[in-house]
């Protein structure tokens, strides 16, 4: 796609975001099961090829994923992982279990509408609905040391530097 026909079809929408800021902000959600055999989190994507786009509120089709859900759904895979094998380390029956994310957005962040409007998630809420017959101690170390193990989620929540870099090829 070439920038001229990009900024035809972001132009509308920014011009939306100017006009009503509520528009722009939009909550991204992702969903997995714990697996009941295996230390595994089945993750929802709804595709059987993972191809990123643009999310629609910024002037994409909506055919792509979104890296926003892939974040989510990757921080619902890992938390579904970890939570399942630390259940497992600590011998903590588990019957069923979803694994939830939800992130909230405002586009007119990345859209370079508004520049008080920070790029990237304001909130993401993670919720673990599990059926086990466990105590609340047990519950609490469970969550804990979820917490503590889960690779996304420590990333996402402690600010990890990113260093980016641009390479050019021959």
């Amino acid at each position: 796609m070439e920038a001229t026909v990009l900024r035809a079809i972001q132009a509308p929408i920014k011009e939306r975001y100017k006009a009503n800021p509520e528009d722009a902000y939009i909550t991204l959600k992702a969903r997995g099961t714990l697996d009941d055999q295996n230390i595994a989190c089945k993750v929802e994507t709804g595709r059987l090829l993972a191809v990123a786009g643009l999310h629609p509120a910024t002037g994409g089709t909506g055919l792509e994923l979104c890296s926003g859900d892939m974040l989510l759904e990757a921080l619902v895979a890992c938390a579904g992982v970890t939570l399942k094998a630390v259940a497992t380390a600590l011998d903590i029956p588990l019957k069923s279990g979803v694994v939830s994310a939800e992130g909230d957005l405002d586009f007119r962040g990345t859209l370079g509408v508004s520049k008080d409007v920070p790029v990237g998630f304001a909130q993401i809420r993670l919720v673990f609905d599990i059926e086990t017959e466990a105590s609340q101690e047990e519950l609490a170390q469970l969550v804990k040391l979820t917490e503590r193990y889960c690779v996304v989620y420590q990333t996402i929540s402690s600010g990890t530097p990113v260093a980016l870099k641009l390479r050019r090829t021959e």
